[in-house]
């Protein structure tokens, strides 16, 4: 079978599309013919292989050398310990090494996909659908609340939109003039223009902040936070190596430390692969209370394009890699398809086409 593999560190050429051999499942896993895998931030990270992720992901070479995590696709065989699913189930889940035209993942770490989802979406909601669920949760969101969401366009924002307002919150999303109108289509009741205002000039308050870019101080965004409000720390900027990013870190750490002295909290939280959060995302896809947001698609072999786009930090909700049932050819396939993921499914964008995968 055909899998992304990169045996060093560096930039997106040394994903190289390879054979291996195809997996067998566990006694407690599943046997998955994908047809769809998304990119995340953390994908980017681990093929630069910066300092501080090195310890954990090999010194000088990477020790695991699958890429992708998140999937979506049709089981084509079960072990022996499972009985929750069965062969030619559509499911969609988390595995490292997710972009292949195999995967075997275990029972706990995937659920069934909505029938009103396509393989393209469904594969794109897996890491990103989890931060941004339980981001709010830490935050503690409930109905009636008045949430607002810095970073609102991209995998992580736009999931945290739609999940916010399927809780029966009133969101504000702040992004740039390119994605104002994403944003109104996704749900949030206000949208800012980061480019043309300043949110933390504005006088509003707001008893949760899903902070996804962390570019204000400590102060400023205490002024946003009504009396015992809670910002949570959700991400430090676009996707990729830039600058500035590790001061981000370095300050999330020091908001968190610094919030136990006054009367808004600051949290961070690690993302943790669940079924139970897995299934309550299907379960809002299902009620058509969210919808993932696709804005580009790639073949397997272009993966090393896509991970140039994401890279360039610009990208609008997922971008999402396309492995047809078929063999995939070994000759240049065409340019990436340009597509949005509406409540309608996937349709094409502006002068760009639709192509059935």
């Amino acid at each position: 079978m055909k899998a992304i593999k990169f045996c060093e560190y560096g930039p997106p050429d040394v994903l190289k599309v390879e054979e291996i051999e195809k997996p067998v499942p566990k006694d407690n896993e599943l046997l998955v013919r994908v047809r769809a895998a998304s990119l995340n931030f953390i994908d980017a990270g681990v093929m630069r292989g910066p300092s501080i992720l090195r310890f954990i992901t090999g010194l000088r070479k990477p020790k695991f050398t699958g890429f992708g995590r998140d999937f979506a696709g049709v089981i084509e065989a079960i072990g022996k310990d499972v009985t929750e699913f069965s062969p030619s189930d559509e499911v969609f889940g988390l595995r490292w090494g997710a972009l292949a035209e195999y995967v075997c993942a275990r029972k706990d770490r995937v659920a069934l996909k909505p029938a009103n989802i396509t393989f393209e979406q469904a594969g794109a909601v897996g890491l990103a659908g989890l931060t941004a669920l339980q981001g709010l949760r830490t935050g503690k969101i409930h109905a009636g609340q008045k949430v607002l969401i810095n970073g609102a366009s991209g995998g992580v924002g736009t999931f945290a939109v739609e999940i916010a307002k399927a809780f029966d919150t009133e969101v504000t999303a702040v992004c740039s003039t390119r994605n104002v109108e994403m944003a109104r289509m996704l749900g949030a009741d206000h949208v800012i223009d980061y480019t043309k205002e300043d949110f933390t000039q504005r006088g509003e308050r707001y008893d949760l902040i899903f902070d996804n870019v962390n570019n204000h101080s400590f102060s400023e965004r205490r002024r946003l936070l009504k009396p015992g409000g809670i910002c949570v720390l959700a991400g430090i900027g676009s996707a990729g190596l830039h600058k500035g990013q590790l001061g981000r870190i370095a300050g999330n750490f020091t908001a968190a430390w610094r919030s136990r002295f006054v009367d808004q909290k600051f949290e961070s939280y690690v993302t943790k692969s669940n079924q139970a959060d897995l299934k309550f995302l299907s379960d809002l896809m299902t009620e058509g209370k969210v919808t993932p947001f696709v804005e580009k698609t790639y073949p397997l072999n272009q993966t090393a394009d896509a991970l140039r786009y994401f890279e360039e930090g610009h990208a609008r909700g997922k971008l999402v890699i396309t492995i047809p049932a078929t063999v995939i050819s070994a000759r240049a396939l065409t340019a990436p398809d340009y597509v949005l993921a509406t409540g309608l499914g996937m349709r094409s964008v502006g002068l760009t086409r639709e192509v059935n995968h």
